[in-house]
């Protein structure tokens, strides 16, 4: 099979396991940040999806959105929003610019940073992203809180190739709300990035599907 092939199956497998509410790895790429997250459709995430991105994967768990539903909740860059010398400057050596927006609880958590607690806030988050025009943002979440919130470009690849706009295309391409978790997979003794070939044998042992960015990029972009 040719490696184009074999990159279409990644892609294909990738789409139809999102559909189906499973975790997705996904690779950015060498030259970006170099690292792999573990992506779900966020109105799927329970306490057992949260307690697996915090032991197996060890990153920041974000909710990432499309700059439609980021707009009808009137969420800024958060960047923009800071007035301190240490937001005036904030040059990414991999990146023009970061997606950060608002951290939010849900107003029914308790602290908000039990699996429980962020399972319900990224779960209504993904819920609330399939008519986002009827939700009351305010009454709902509060800010700030454990959930971090990442706000997509505008037109999603077309303008960046991060893994917040890689995370909410797979879910436009899975005919999901456009709401998406991603959360860095690092490497348990290094402290480091996890490589693509560590996190590739963990999507084999897990059962779960690996794909390229740049495969995820050339077919749904």
């Amino acid at each position: 099979m040719s490696r184009s092939s074999n990159a279409l199956d990644a892609v294909e497998a990738a789409v139809a396991a999102f559909a189906r509410g499973e975790p997705v790895l996904i690779h950015d790429a060498a030259d970006r940040e170099g690292e792999t997250d573990i992506v779900y459709p966020a109105h799927a995430v329970d306490a057992d999806a949260v307690r697996r991105m915090r032991e197996d994967a060890g990153g920041l768990v974000c909710v990432a959105l499309s700059d439609r539903v980021a707009d009808a909740w009137d969420l800024p860059f958060v960047q923009e929003t800071i007035d301190h010398p240490a937001a005036a400057d904030h040059e990414l050596a991999y990146d023009e610019r970061s997606s950060f927006s608002l951290t939010v609880n849900h107003r029914d958590t308790f602290t908000g940073i039990t699996d429980d607690d962020r399972a319900l806030t990224v779960s209504r988050l993904g819920e609330a992203a399939r008519a986002p025009a009827g939700i009351d943002f305010a009454s709902e979440f509060r800010a700030p809180g454990h959930v971090h919130l990442l706000r997509a470009a505008p037109d999603l690849l077309g303008d960046r190739q991060g893994h917040t706009e890689l995370a909410v295309a797979l879910a436009a391409a899975a005919d999901l709300p456009p709401a998406a978790v991603v959360c860095e997979m690092l490497d348990g003794e290094t402290g480091g990035a996890r490589t693509p070939a560590d996190a590739r044998a963990y999507a084999e042992r897990e059962g779960l599907v690996y794909v390229e960015g740049a495969d995820l990029l050339a077919r749904l972009a």
